[in-house]
């Protein structure tokens, strides 16, 4: 949420983010495409040109063979169902739809018919007693009514959602395990390397592709990919491993897997093009395997995660003048980047810290702020109850302190 006075811009701390693309939508997809089997053949021909195939086999036994047989099966479709909605109206607007200017003679209802929307993946991590956890991206199951699961064998059961997480695109699963035979065991995305060999297993284009598998490296292994909410507003940078392997509408929450056949990451989005317009290739991105059983555990015993907030609204420096910067606020010129506090909530942490409406932050927790986004990043390598020091400016003056994250951030789904 953002408003507007003569002192610049205010955005408030608490905003949701924005869901990363990848999710399969129904409607309309075409796709064509010829490839040649998984076997290799030589084809000749002999003089009089008639044509034969050659007896020979390749009998490959690779490392990435190996590591695809370990977790395909833990891999599964996820299939977002919703209700359908029906339109009714009569004369013209029941031919030809709404006519402008036209009230009162068309109305929407809820048939309760439930129709699938979209379909995305998911990985079995887990499996206790009768219960199975499915891990998978937040916009996948976004505005289900209903989900199903189709297992790597072809079979459907149905699944409710344990808990889910808009911050990180992460939610989990359950559905009766009588039917999981595997399950997939997570790696630690702190140990990959630049340029080692990963597949990325899903369902592309829907579960007619299910159990699809590419194979590519690792491109970058903290990449900072932008963030913004339904409103198109910058809300926070998300750290994610970048790839080669091809990842498509579909492989959302699928995994990513090394040559152990450990999940390193989940399948979050891809780059298609860039601001310019300028189509990208080979650009995918996965939240790594250390965020995703992080948060996950949290959804695990709490049904959400908790995060921690300083209770203010607040405006990056580079949105106001000069001359208020000096003026108003003080500064002294050697100070550049910062957010300036415009509201500190009665009895929040910021204002138990001494913080007050037009001080600047420079830097939480020792990391300098060069951006207004970085107050939440920083804040969510936290948890409640932690204590991170602050600098700021007050009157032109530098202090510092402790602030106690005691109060919760309401970004939470």
């Amino acid at each position: 949420m953002a408003t507007s006075n003569g002192f610049g811009k205010i955005v408030l701390t608490a905003l949701v983010a924005g869901a990363l693309g990848g999710a399969v939508t129904y409607g309309g997809v075409s796709y064509f495409n010829n490839q040649d089997g998984g076997t290799t053949s030589e084809l000749t021909t002999n003089s009089s040109g008639a044509a034969k195939v050659s007896n020979v086999k390749v009998n490959l036994n690779t490392q990435s063979e190996k590591a695809f047989n370990s977790t395909k099966n833990a891999v599964v479709s996820v299939i977002n169902l919703q209700k359908e909605n029906t339109s009714s109206s009569g004369g013209l607007a029941g031919l030809f739809g709404s006519i402008e200017g036209d009230s009162g003679s068309s109305s929407k209802s809820d048939s309760g018919k439930l129709e699938a929307a979209s379909e995305g993946s998911g990985v079995v991590y887990k499996k206790n007693g009768n219960t199975a956890y499915i891990v998978t991206n937040n916009h996948v199951i976004s505005g289900s009514n209903s989900l199903e699961i189709i297992l790597s064998d072809g079979s459907k059961v149905g699944a409710e959602i344990v808990g889910k997480d808009s911050v990180t695109d992460l939610a989990v699963l359950k559905v009766k395990s009588n039917k999981i035979k595997t399950v997939a065991s997570f790696g630690n995305s702190d140990n990959i390397k630049v340029a080692e060999p990963v597949l990325a297993i899903g369902s592309p284009l829907g579960s007619q592709y299910a159990t699809s598998v590419t194979q590519g490296i690792i491109s970058a292994k903290k990449r900072e990919v932008a963030q913004t909410n339904s409103n198109g507003q910058a809300i926070g940078n998300a750290t994610v491993i970048q790839t080669d392997a091809a990842i498509n509408p579909g492989n959302s929450g699928g995994p990513l897997i090394n040559m152990d056949g450990q999940v390193v990451g989940i399948n979050s989005m891809k780059l298609a093009q860039d601001q310019e317009g300028t189509s990208v290739e080979g650009m995918g991105f996965a939240i790594p395997s250390n965020e995703v059983v992080r948060i996950i555990n949290q959804l695990i015993s709490g049904g959400k995660v908790v995060r921690p907030a300083l209770g203010i609204e607040y405006v990056d420096l580079a949105n106001i003048s000069e001359k208020q910067q000096r003026s108003i606020l003080k500064l002294p010129s050697s100070v550049s980047t910062g957010v300036v506090v415009f509201k500190v909530s009665s009895g929040s942490p910021a204002a138990k810290a001494g913080l007050k409406k037009y001080d600047v932050i420079t830097e939480l927790d020792g990391k300098k702020i060069t951006e207004q986004t970085a107050i939440r990043d920083i804040l969510y390598q936290h948890k409640l109850g932690d204590s991170i020091s602050i600098t700021y400016y007050h009157n032109g003056s530098q202090k510092t302190g402790q602030v106690k994250l005691t109060q919760k951030s309401n970004l939470n789904s």
